[in-house]
């Protein structure tokens, strides 16, 4: 583990690193930055974000790359393993003036060969749709500001939908637009439509149709990231005080909540199969959480400052038999047998319907291992392997390998940290496939049940001991029906004044029939923030990150007393289990592969890409895709840091 860790404070940047399933290797001419190359001055900037859309080119090249970097956003085309990139010629280049892209997002729906769907929010508020292939700026939201005065901290198309986004705001703030109405010239009315525990949401009032349509108010603080499970019909929210919010999207319904171990929540992401949520943040933590059972299920340490970015990797998520051989999708027989990028969708579906019948199949042992990493503002990435002895405590461990680098707490909470949402879907004995998980939507959270949790748990090196009387089974959730970034969207255009999946509790319906205003009570806010902003942290790495939310410090320091006592109440709850109550995972590999604060991690079908706030964006090729590369560039000047 010491070889792997790569725990020693040295400068030394890594370019290859060893799992299970073979050595992922960095590929120098596969870089991507400003045409230049040379190293952006990173103080006080926004942080580097990247995304990816597959135009399905019939060249078979049809994967594209959009990239910021300080007031300039670059669009690429994408060659990844199969040849060197040619930073000369950027498709669309864009430099902005009095502002700059925080953050952006390519709808797949509507992306072709001429034509594709940008969304690019701004450190101003503004968000600019814009066609990088025909280089038209089509329309630009909250132009004047009057929605929302804030930094744009992320930015997603509604899953399902063509003209459906929505926008979060360092200032709490989520807004559903649709690209075909204008944003008014004057500030929106709103009328509350729905209100719970430390969040609200309003609709706008106005004769005609216009923008916003909903105003999500969420926690205290910036909202940092919002990520849509794989199904479209939840939403989770990390906020900077310290709070992950999973609500049902469509009727606005909190459906469970978790909080930090301290300070602010900065990044969330969801399993393929959309039972477990990781979250990290300013911890220094990733933290697993039970979608089915509303709790925290484990805890990774491994970073030594913020957690920015966690990804699953759909490709490396395994589920067999237990009386079978463990196979990982991640190894070179595997890749072997891909010989192109068209089929990362059918092996993350394959991966999900296997996730659900694991889910269906009441007692059968199976072998279940979920990939994700992190990385972070200490220039370090891991990797974290989650397998059945966390997943399924109470079950005798298979036959199967299991990553051994795991140090356990405990084998799970117990018996009384079942919630009913849980035993409610599993009754009515839901498969998968069904919209059985909504049974568990009502608002109800770990936070109602009694907390019964051991006193003091040993820590070792070894796996969990099973437990009969502790933990639950997760119960089945409906599989996923929608593409990660990488696969092949499928064009199924939707009505433009709904959700794919409306019901006739939708909130978003009702944003058309309202008729009054009624004033927004403050809610009781009352969450921590940041109790440790004096926190031993590499704070070279983050001192831009903290610039750009000077206005959130302020606030911080205002209310750090309420909310250090507030932490006090939470911690050892449900809410926030104690350290050594929840297993404490050891990352898979932890490595030094920046000389900046990293902001970017995409597992794609060949590679997966890092990006950090010098404005490099790298590709690591998989087990066995090193080879694809046919075109090595002799005339492009290896970047430096990449060089061990």
């Amino acid at each position: 583990m010491a070889a792997e860790g790569g725990g020693k404070e040295t400068n030394e940047i890594k370019t290859q690193f060893t799992t299970r399933e073979g050595v992922y290797k960095l590929l120098t001419h596969s870089e991507y930055s400003r045409p230049n190359r040379v190293p952006f001055n990173s103080q006080g900037s926004n942080p580097v974000k990247v995304s990816f859309v597959n135009v399905n080119d019939q060249s078979g090249n049809g994967d594209r790359i959009c990239f910021n970097v300080g007031r300039e956003l670059y669009f690429y085309i994408y060659k990844g393993v199969r040849k060197a990139a040619d930073l000369s010629k950027p498709i669309d280049k864009r430099i902005y003036k009095g502002t700059q892209p925080t953050c952006h997002d390519f709808n797949p729906l509507t992306a072709t060969a001429d034509s594709v769907s940008l969304l690019v929010g701004f450190s101003a508020g503004q968000v600019q749709l814009i066609d990088p292939i025909k280089k038209e700026t089509s329309k630009l939201f909250n132009e004047e500001r009057l929605i929302d005065k804030s930094r744009v901290t992320c930015v997603r198309w509604v899953p399902g939908s063509e003209s459906l986004f929505l926008v979060a705001h360092s200032s709490g703030s989520m807004y559903l637009y649709n690209v075909e109405n204008t944003c008014g010239t004057t500030p929106p009315n709103y009328q509350l439509l729905k209100q719970g525990e430390n969040y609200a949401v309003h609709t706008c009032k106005s004769k005609s149709a216009r923008n916003p349509l909903l105003r999500w108010t969420v926690g205290e603080g910036a909202l940092n990231e919002f990520a849509f499970s794989p199904d479209g019909k939840f939403l989770a929210c990390a906020s900077q005080d310290g709070f992950l919010r999973v609500f049902g999207f469509d009727a606005a319904e909190l459906h469970g909540t978790m909080k930090s171990y301290f300070g602010g929540l900065l990044c969330v992401c969801w399993s393929p199969d959309g039972q477990y949520i990781v979250a990290g943040g300013e911890d220094d933590l990733v933290t697993v959480w039970s979608f089915s059972d509303c709790r925290v299920i484990a805890r990774g340490h491994g970073h030594k400052s913020w957690v920015s970015v966690v990804a699953f990797d759909h490709c490396t998520t395994s589920v067999e038999d237990s009386d079978l051989p463990a196979e990982f999708s991640g190894s070179d027989e595997e890749y072997h047998e891909q010989t192109n990028f068209g089929v990362g969708r059918d092996r993350a579906n394959s991966a999900q319907s296997r996730l659900s019948k694991r889910n269906s199949t009441d007692g059968r042992p199976v072998s279940v291992t979920y990939r994700f990493g992190s990385v972070g503002q200490d220039t370090q990435m891991c990797l974290w392997d989650l397998t059945e002895d966390i997943l399924f405590p109470h079950l005798p461990l298979s036959r199967t390998r299991t990553h051994t680098n795991v140090m356990s707490a405990t084998s799970s909470p117990a018996a009384g940290t079942v919630t009913a949402a849980t035993t409610t879907t599993a009754a009515a004995g839901n498969s998968s496939g069904t919209n059985g998980s909504n049974t568990g939507s009502t608002g109800n959270n770990s936070g109602n049940t009694t907390n019964s949790l051991p006193a003091t748990l040993p820590r070792s090196n070894s796996l969990p001991h099973s437990n009969p009387q502790g933990g639950t089974t997760p119960n089945s959730h409906p599989s996923s029906n929608s593409s990660t970034t990488t696969a092949t969207p499928t064009p199924t255009p939707t009505p433009t004044t709904t959700t794919p999946a409306s019901k006739g509790g939708s909130i978003i319906d009702s944003t058309f029939i309202a008729t009054g205003v009624s004033k927004f009570a403050t809610l009781s806010l009352h969450d921590s923030r940041k109790d440790r902003h004096e926190k031993d942290h590499k704070r070279n790495h983050s001192m831009g990150h903290i610039n750009s939310k000077s206005s959130d410090k302020l606030n911080q320091l205002s209310s750090s007393r309420t909310a250090k006592a507030d932490a006090a109440k939470t911690l050892g709850t449900t809410l926030c289990p104690r350290m050594e109550e929840v297993p404490l995972l050891e990352p898979l590999v932890c490595k030094k592969i920046a000389h900046e604060r990293l902001t970017v991690l995409i597992f794609l079908e060949d590679c997966l890409v890092t990006a950090c706030q010098e404005g490099f964006v790298c590709t690591w090729a998989r087990p066995g895709k090193v080879g694809l590369l046919s075109s090595q560039s002799h005339t492009a000047t290896p970047p430096r840091g990449t060089v061990v």
